[in-house]
């Protein structure tokens, strides 16, 4: 059984650091791109950053240079490392996997980042 679990969120002041970690299991996650998404009050849930099986990480432009992705196989983990946080950043984030055809999510873990 796939089963995607995100912790780490909390509240920050701007400029301030998170980080978030998501395990993963009932897959072959070495495998697999992981990615994370967030949703805004209000907003469409957006795609945040990737990292694929062979650590590509791929970002969205609002966050490029401020955020990190990686994971540890061994692990059976991705984390999203956010620095330089703003209240732009304020929002539900998700842990996203695809295994065989099927999207699994995280359940969610808030961030809260005040100015």
């Amino acid at each position: 059984q796939v089963q995607v679990v995100d912790s780490g969120g909390g509240q920050v002041q701007a400029g301030g650091s998170l980080s978030l970690s998501c395990a993963a299991f009932g897959f072959p996650f070495n495998l697999n791109t992981m990615s994370w998404y967030r949703q805004a009050p209000g907003k469409q849930r957006e795609w945040v950053a990737s990292i694929s099986s062979g650590g590509t990480a791929n970002y969205v432009d609002s966050v490029k240079g401020r955020f990190t992705i990686s994971r540890d196989n061994d692990k059976r983990t991705v984390n999203l490392q956010m620095n330089s946080l703003n209240a732009e950043d304020t929002a539900v984030y998700y842990c996203n996997t695809v295994v065989f055809g099927y999207t699994y999510w995280g359940q969610g873990t808030q961030v809260t980042v005040s100015s």
